[in-house]
């Protein structure tokens, strides 16, 4: 499998030069950033003055990019002395090659590590160096009369690279700083056959119809608003009823195993952040806030983990009081940049069901197991797989705390993974900077996977804080810090949850779970839809009636574009026997629609279903 990812790899970053020759062939002025592979595909950035790339130049690319294919041009690889390789880049009017060079030939191979991935497309780990050694040549590769700054890898030739699709062009300024010119991003798909890119094509055409940003205003679950900001969503009636059925059953999960909930302000002193480590790592992200009666330096919470510390050494703990286990479901903020936000997915406040246990290390398997069992109960509800990944530390200077006790801490991390016979994976460097995480990685209902539940072993911020119990043996210890949540950014998951399910959610979190559509306007017939929703009401339903003057006809129809599980029709049969068929959406059926129920026989089903948060239909 290994072997598959690098030659894909090798693909897809051979495309990204391809294109680069195919753009080179048709605009020769063309100023070339860098081209990089990214998940499912590759782009490059280019300068190409006051012209502007649009969908329709696509064919163009494409055509010249098939042309270059078909000639079967060999990928050769050669080394070039820095200083030939910066008249090479002033000779071919290169700046961007030209300043990658510059900084190079300056910084060594510790920018060279740095601009791995993200500057030259090159595979994680491919320069090991930690401390700074002077670079005096530089790797090119060249194809046909196309040759770049490059380190690979490449496949053989320019015809191996499978199937290809450009999909679209966005703005990006070079090197990801604001203070730098604007390129233009061309992004391509790549796969090793036509029918994998079909596949994918045809699963980007399902997403498009499932985009929770469409979703979210059909269905009325949120709005934006520029009077508010970008990246702060306002939720209606019924996007809050989806938000707090499903933090309600997150935190039920937790409170079955004792967790305690707990309230935090939010926003703190600086103080708190420089004493944990973040204000050193993402001060940069934070939302300052100024006080017009004291000189206190605030801060808008971006995490809750240095709160909870807080409420845990506000009195003396015994090993008798552990392990102790705090539940918050809370909103954070960052400042995070503004090109970046989009719907849900990204926001600047974000709400997270938090929770910390402060435990012995002999209780860390017991906790990390009870944890693991609220995931999967959790995303087996919802009805995603879940793979796990293991996220550790790599060689870099990026985390805070004892190797040895990091090595430790991976190790019971991965104990835990494998007694529970889940399905997982390495990754180095993803592991927060005080410690490896649990990553849950869940997959939804059109196969793409989302990083979304987290379980993470501290003992940083225990130490950092100073935290301490006392020991059976009279000794002071410290406790270990276990963080996790289910939903993660309750706004992300959403963003993930809406598309999942395409807005058809189930009974126990829809917002509307029955809807009452009344046959006419005649006194007794709204009676009795009134009575059926006061009844509905008693039971603990979300019921609404539809006693609008339209035609039946259109009334279902809208219904159905609500997505609501069940629907009535009450005219004189049903008024008349009290026998109820109710209409029930089509994906959770599972027995005969046409069967009829007594009014309370049908009301108590839904509301049975809802408290057992069943995904089908018992009808």
């Amino acid at each position: 499998m290994a072997e598959d990812k690098d030659t894909l790899y090798a693909m897809r970053h051979s495309l990204a030069h391809i294109m680069a020759t195919a753009v080179q062939h048709l605009w020769p002025e063309v100023k070339l950033g860098v081209g990089p592979v990214v998940e499912d595909g590759f782009y490059y950035d280019i300068d190409l003055g006051d012209e502007t790339l649009s969908n329709e130049d696509f064919g163009r690319i494409e055509e010249e990019m098939r042309a270059i294919i078909a000639s079967a041009q060999p990928f050769e690889q050669f080394m070039m002395p820095i200083n030939e390789a910066l008249d090479w880049a002033r000779k071919y009017s290169q700046p961007y090659k030209e300043e990658l060079l510059h900084d190079l030939q300056r910084e060594g191979t510790t920018l060279a590590k740095d601009l791995n991935t993200a500057m030259m497309g090159l595979p994680a780990g491919i320069l090991g160096a930690t401390s700074p050694v002077a670079i005096t040549e530089v790797s090119f590769y060249r194809n046909g009369d196309f040759t770049d700054l490059c380190r690979g890898p490449h496949v053989e030739a320019t015809n191996k690279v499978g199937a290809f699709k450009l999909t679209r062009v966005a703005g990006a300024y070079w090197r990801g700083k604001e203070s730098n010119p604007q390129m233009q991003r061309v992004y391509g798909l790549a796969f090793a056959t036509p029918k994998e890119l079909r596949q994918h094509l045809d699963m980007l055409e399902e997403a498009k119809k499932r985009d929770h940003r469409k979703l979210g205003q059909e269905l009325d679950l949120y709005i934006t608003s520029d009077l508010v900001g970008s990246g702060l969503p306002l939720f209606t009636p019924r996007g809050t009823v989806l938000r707090e059925e499903l933090t309600t059953f997150s935190n039920s999960l937790r409170e079955n195993y004792d967790f305690q909930k707990v309230w935090t302000p939010h926003m703190t002193k600086k103080d708190l952040y420089e004493a944990s480590g973040h204000w050193a790592k993402f001060g940069d992200e934070l939302f300052l806030v100024k006080s017009q009666e004291t000189s206190d330096e605030l801060v808008l919470k971006p995490m809750n983990c240095p709160h909870h510390t807080r409420i845990y050494a506000s009195q003396p703990r015994s090993y008798r009081d552990l392990p102790i286990r705090y539940l918050e479901t809370t909103t954070d903020y960052r400042d995070e940049k503004t090109g970046e936000l989009g719907g849900l997915n990204r926001v600047r406040a974000l709400t997270q069901d938090d929770s910390h246990v402060f435990c012995r290390q002999d209780q860390i398997e017991t906790e990390i197991n009870n944890l693991l069992s609220c995931a999967r109960d959790l995303y087996s509800t919802v009805g995603m797989d879940l793979r796990v990944r293991l996220s550790y530390r790599d060689e870099s200077d990026a985390y805070l705390g004892d190797e040895k006790l990091w090595e430790s801490a991976q190790a019971q991390l991965k104990a835990a993974v494998v007694a529970n016979k889940l399905t997982f994976f390495e990754q180095e460097g993803e592991a927060a900077f005080y410690g490896p995480k649990i990553d849950f990685m869940a997959t939804d209902a059109i196969g793409r996977e989302h990083q979304l539940a987290t379980v993470q072993l501290d003992f940083v911020q225990p130490d950092r804080f100073g935290l301490e119990y006392t020991a059976e043996d009279g000794s002071a210890q410290q406790p270990v810090m276990i963080h996790s949540a289910l939903l993660g950014s309750i706004e992300r998951f959403l963003s993930v949850y809406i598309e999942h399910t395409a807005g058809k959610f189930p009974v126990w979190c829809a917002p509307e779970q029955v809807r009452i559509l009344s046959v006419n306007q005649e006194p007794e017939t709204i009676q009795f839809v009134e009575n059926l929703r006061t009844m509905g009401k008693e039971l603990g339903l979300r019921i609404a009636m539809d006693n609008s003057n339209e035609s039946v006809g259109k009334k279902i129809r809208a219904a159905e574009i609500w997505k609501v599980p069940y629907v009535i029709v009450a005219g004189e049969k049903e008024i008349g026997g009290g026998e109820l068929v109710p209409r029930i959406r089509k994906d959770l059926v599972v027995h005969d629609e046409s069967k009829s129920y007594t009014a309370h026989e049908f009301l108590q089903t839904v509301a049975n279903e809802a408290k057992s948060r069943v995904g089908k239909t018992s009808m």
